[in-house]
């Protein structure tokens, strides 16, 4: 028998102080964090412990210390293993089958009936774009292709927790926008999706939630607002377009809040500010009270990339 989407109420997983070693390297260091039903991006340099926190919660590893559990059941476990569905990075194919044909192998693993594996075989090609493409033989797919292959046997059991590693990579633009597609439609049927990405600026559209790691650490876990809010003491770049270009520039230049002001092209003013809050708040006092007409403003890196840096820095310092 396959999952059932949203089988437990509460977090659909949870760790809970977990600590991986191998040997005298700790891979993750005392991780607690949850997951409900929706888009998580994992983010994090390389030797973060993605890795290591990916195959702990599909149990290709047991923790060290502490506890996982996916819809209620220990990670490692069979039960655990039903709930979860595994897109990994690395392919792993059987390259001599076709597509459908291994998505079908996946699915009688899972248990299934001969009429049900059928179904869901055809139902998660076609979630996937490859219904019409999926009689080729693996060998001969383009990197796309194996991808989206991939996706389907991960799908095809409906799993409550949908784990993607790097999904986008060899997809092109088209492809890459009709998956940030499924993943929003399996978040809103409840699923948790978890995807571990390099491509930070597509966080920033996709995901309801970032998670942020370094060190073998959760070092912050939100949306993008919250976890700016957490910096705010962090310098931000603004742009700001306005036809008095230097008389503003002027003004602004003797202001505690401003570190940095510099002219670009002949009507924009580029700032780095600290608190940003009190130097928008001061902004506007401003050009109420004078003739500034400021006809732009925008904030340049309050991004998925930007708060990574800025996270990564903080963590530095302790």
């Amino acid at each position: 028998m396959s999952a059932s989407l949203n089988a437990v109420d509460g977090p659909l997983v949870e760790f809970r102080s977990v600590t991986k070693w191998y040997g005298a390297v700790i891979g993750v260091n005392d991780v607690s964090v949850a997951l409900q039903s929706g888009i998580t991006g994992l983010l994090g340099p390389n030797g973060a412990g993605k890795t290591t926190l990916i195959k702990l919660l599909t149990g290709q590893l047991r923790p060290s210390l502490g506890e996982i559990r996916v819809c209620g059941q220990p990670a490692h476990s069979a039960r655990a293993r039903r709930h979860i569905g595994y897109c990994p990075d690395a392919d792993a194919f059987y390259e001599e089958m076709s597509g459908r044909q291994f998505v079908r192998t996946m699915a009688r693993l899972h248990g299934m009936s001969s009429a049900e594996v059928q179904d869901r075989t055809e139902q998660a090609l076609s979630e996937v774009g490859m219904s019409d493409r999926a009689d080729r033989t693996l060998r001969g797919c383009s990197k796309g292709m194996r991808q989206r292959i991939k996706l389907a046997q991960a799908l095809v059991h409906h799993p409550d927790v949908l784990i993607v590693d790097e999904p986008l990579n060899g997809i092109d633009p088209v492809g890459r926008r009709e998956l940030m597609d499924l993943f929003r439609r399996c978040a809103a049927r409840g699923q948790a999706v978890l995807i571990s990405s390099h491509i930070l600026d597509e966080m920033d559209e996709l995901a309801d939630r970032i998670v942020f790691m370094g060190r073998g650490r959760i070092l912050a876990v939100g949306s993008l607002p919250d976890i700016r809010a957490m910096f705010a003491g962090q310098p931000l770049q603004i742009r700001i377009a306005c036809r008095q270009q230097r008389e503003l520039a002027t003004q602004l230049i003797g202001w505690e809040h401003v570190a940095r002001i510099e002219l670009a092209g002949t009507n924009e003013l580029l700032l780095q500010v600290i608190r940003p809050e009190e130097f928008f708040a001061r902004l506007a006092v401003l050009v109420v009270e004078t003739s500034f007409d400021i006809t732009h403003m925008e904030s340049t890196d309050a991004t998925t990339e930007a708060t990574f840096q800025y996270v990564m820095s903080a963590a530095a310092r302790f």
